[in-house]
């Protein structure tokens, strides 16, 4: 149980780049979409994004709702922007092999 809970701290960065890079967002609004694909606790969200703040991946600026108080939007700079493609281009590979490691374990599995 603990490795699913290392996978999600591991990848959940990156989520949160990817969304934030198609618009900016707020916290709440992440959790949602992340949580579409990945179940994942709003409370591990904050952590990621102070961090991202504090690396100068990301600025944050509020803005005024219709829907309560003002909310924290966060936008991906420029570094955090190239970054971003430094880790989905390690994801991809990372992914990869994964997958043909467990693909070979596989086969070799059938053949004994």
């Amino acid at each position: 149980m603990k490795e699913i809970v290392q996978f999600k701290k591991g990848v959940l960065g990156l989520c949160v780049m990817v969304l934030i890079n198609q618009r900016d967002r707020y916290g709440f609004e992440l959790a949602q979409q992340i949580s579409k694909h990945v179940e994942v606790a709003e409370g591990a969200l904050y952590p990621v994004l102070r961090r991202m703040v504090a690396d100068g991946h990301c600025t944050t600026y509020l803005q005024e709702s219709t829907e309560g108080p003002p909310r924290k939007y966060y936008k991906l700079t420029s570094v955090g922007k190239d970054y971003m493609n430094e880790l989905v281009t390690e994801w991809d590979k990372f992914v990869s092999g994964v997958a043909n490691l467990l693909t070979e374990a596989e086969e070799e599995s059938k053949e004994k």
